[in-house]
């Protein structure tokens, strides 16, 4: 049993290392185009089917993290001075 706890924190830490690198190919220079964006978009969704059954806490963070990077920047309209939705 030992030797699961062994491996299944050998993965945990390999997640978490997985994260921070798509973390760091999401900033929005890196993903200029429709194709990188799309990468991106298949990494995150491959990292949160990894991430689906691990225990670490961190490793849930940062797929929350990941899913955030896909969520398109929102801007605020105004016209005449007035916000606009």
């Amino acid at each position: 049993m030992n030797r699961l706890r062994t491996i299944d924190v050998a993965l945990d830490e390999m997640l978490v290392n997985l994260a921070a690198i798509v973390l760091r190919l999401s900033k929005p220079d890196v993903t200029r185009t429709p194709e990188a964006r799309r990468a991106l978009a298949q990494s995150v969704h491959q990292y949160a089917v990894c991430a689906k059954r691990s225990r670490d806490p961190r490793v849930h963070d940062l797929k929350s993290r990941l899913e955030e990077t896909l969520k398109p920047s929102l801007r605020i309209v105004a016209k005449d001075g007035v916000k606009v939705s």
